[in-house]
């Protein structure tokens, strides 16, 4: 229990039709998996609104629908593991490994990773190689932003104080090819990163690329995609080491930083070796 005089108000509805008219009666903290949101409390009680999402049924389920695939709000990085989907999610399942424990991937949510929005949120570069898709509701509208665009720097995103995310929307066009992703951190496991990189390639019936998307985290606010290098790749064929064509050039666009973890020198030389094995990894799966 909270602190004596200090307000609280706790609500768990079960349909999302009983969710968002009280978005419209003032600030809450929305709660999903909460592996985020307790450990921030650190020694303080829970305090002010808190609208608890995790007993909304509907929200949960990862399925192809249609011309997409769609990742529920309430998805855990276990559902993703789980999941029986297409090679081209390869990347995002080796970073559904590298979330926190086993028992934080039990609870934690991909949609919540992606609204958390860190500069070192896992889920966030592997999302954007499939050219994922936020949904977001309210009792106004329901709208659906790119990922790319949804995230607008360190913690913040686009998303309104009467909207939650229903769900993760992936194209089934995006689907398409192999991907990697790859994390350096001050040790294997249960660690934030120093910087991490995921990679999807796509080939036609030569082996020629027909696609790709690299995308680098833990190196600017929000994760970027190397449009100039995913360019540079597409007409290479895949048995011709693709990963030549890296150029620490093509890595320009970041904006890495110096903190406890790393220098920002020793991201930029990291993230070019790392970009390198992901092209690599993606490639060799798909000769």
């Amino acid at each position: 229990m909270p602190p004596i005089g200090v307000m609280m108000r706790y609500e768990r509805p079960t349909k999302l039709e009983d969710a968002l008219p009280l978005l419209e009666m003032g600030d809450w903290t929305i709660l999903a998996g909460g592996t985020d949101y307790y450990p921030g409390l650190k020694d303080r009680e829970p305090s002010g609104n808190i609208l608890d999402l995790s007993a909304m049924e509907t929200l949960r389920g990862i399925s192809l629908r249609e011309d997409h695939w769609e990742i529920g709000a309430l998805a855990t990085w276990t559902d993703i593991l789980d999941a029986s989907l297409p090679i081209a999610f390869n990347g995002l399942k080796q970073a559904a490994r590298e979330v926190g424990s086993v028992q934080i991937q039990n609870r934690g949510t991909v949609a919540g990773n992606v609204c958390n929005a860190s500069p070192a949120a896992d889920g966030v570069p592997p999302l954007l190689t499939l050219d994922a898709i936020v949904e977001t509701v309210s009792n106004r509208e329901k709208r659906c932003i790119p990922l790319y665009d949804f995230i607008e720097g360190n913690r913040k995103t686009k998303l309104q104080p009467d909207e939650i995310v229903s769900r993760l929307l992936i194209p089934e066009n995006s689907a398409k090819g192999n991907s990697a992703f790859l994390k350096l951190g001050i040790r294997s496991y249960l660690v934030i990163s120093i910087t991490m990189v995921a990679v999807r390639l796509d080939c036609d019936d030569t082996g020629a690329i027909v696609e790709s998307a690299i995308s680098v985290g833990s190196c600017s606010t929000v994760a970027q995609r190397l449009t100039d290098l995913e360019e540079n790749l597409r007409g290479t064929h895949i048995s011709d080491d693709p990963a030549g064509k890296l150029d620490p050039a093509h890595l320009e666009g970041l904006a890495p930083i110096d903190d406890v973890r790393s220098t920002a020198s020793y991201r930029l030389d990291a993230s070019l070796e790392l970009t390198r094995r992901a092209i690599e990894q993606a490639a060799e799966d798909m000769r």
